[in-house]
């Protein structure tokens, strides 16, 4: 089925939302529900597919192409093909790296536009904003050097001439500027407010992956930015609802981040012990998946 089901993306427009959205939908559950074996030429069929490709730029780039709509809650038929998109093309990334497949076709995508679409959020909706983090999470874990894709825009220009001393930072960290790290930085501190499940998981592993990516290209700069005191504010406000509990995956998460980079103006051995009393008293048992995940990685972190 993936043949017919490629081939006949390829032949399709954007705009063909209709048949384009459920196809996509297709292709990438084709490429998670199944056996590694199975998987592996799974990727092979669609990553030698070069029309489907060239498919896929086209919807990403619909993304900052095309108006935002005027409800922001409301899943139109051509966000729901983002959707789809995005976290098609985050796959292609993750295996393509995994099985070192054969790319027919690069996909072409301005870097300055992806995180402009993650940091501005225009009325987007959430599962929009979710599917583009999933996507910057796979390129920050492949450092932007996937030979599947190819990063385009304003900071890629390299040895045109010799840097200045200001912008030695920006060339350590590469293809990223200094100044669009602290806006996404800021960005996803602001999504975590909204205290949206779904949303919150996606903008929690996206921070790690660029707290990761960034100590990978310059401690310096890591250390910083999991050290912002705006993090403690951070905590403060989720805990600050009806749930004050700090068994919660996406907090769990954060202080796991902030031990590992020893943010101690983050948190404090007070919160430490607070959450070894809470996990003390719970019935493990009954936790949910997510949140018996995170409190396992932060007793491993401690």
């Amino acid at each position: 089925l993936l043949f017919p089901v490629s081939n006949l993306c390829g032949k399709c427009r954007p705009r063909d939302t209709d048949l384009l959205q459920p196809s996509l939908n297709f292709l990438y559950w084709s490429l998670h529900q199944t056996t590694p074996c199975s998987q592996q030429r799974a990727v092979a069929v669609l990553l030698s597919n070069v029309s489907l490709l060239e498919l896929l730029q086209k919807v990403l780039e619909c993304t900052w192409l095309r108006s935002p709509p005027s409800e922001p809650a409301y899943l139109s038929p051509e966000d729901a093909l983002l959707c789809s998109g995005w976290l098609l093309a985050a796959s292609l990334l993750l295996y393509q790296h995994r099985y070192n497949t054969e790319v027919h076709q690069t996909l072409s995508l301005d870097l300055t536009e992806v995180l402009n679409a993650a940091i501005f959020r225009k009325k987007k909706p959430v599962l929009l904003l979710v599917s583009i983090m999933q996507f910057l999470k796979a390129a920050l874990r492949q450092n932007f050097s996937s030979s599947l894709m190819v990063i385009v825009g304003q900071n890629t220009a390299q040895g045109a001439t010799q840097p200045q001393p200001s912008s030695l930072q920006d060339a350590a960290l590469h293809p990223l500027a200094t100044r669009q790290v602290f806006s996404l930085v800021v960005s996803l501190q602001n999504l975590l407010v909204h205290k949206d499940f779904l949303l919150s998981q996606a903008v929690v592993a996206c921070l790690e992956t660029l707290v990761e990516y960034l100590s990978t290209k310059n401690q310096d700069v890591a250390l910083h930015v999991a050290s912002q005191p705006w993090h403690r504010f951070l905590l403060f406000t989720l805990l600050n609802g009806g749930q004050k509990s700090l068994l919660q995956p996406e907090v769990l998460r954060l202080m796991t981040l902030f031990l590992r980079y020893q943010s101690s103006n983050i948190i404090s051995q007070k919160e430490i012990s607070q959450i070894l009393q809470e996990a003390a008293e719970a019935n493990l048992a009954e936790l949910p998946e997510a949140t018996s995940r995170a409190l396992h990685l932060f007793l491993c972190q401690v």
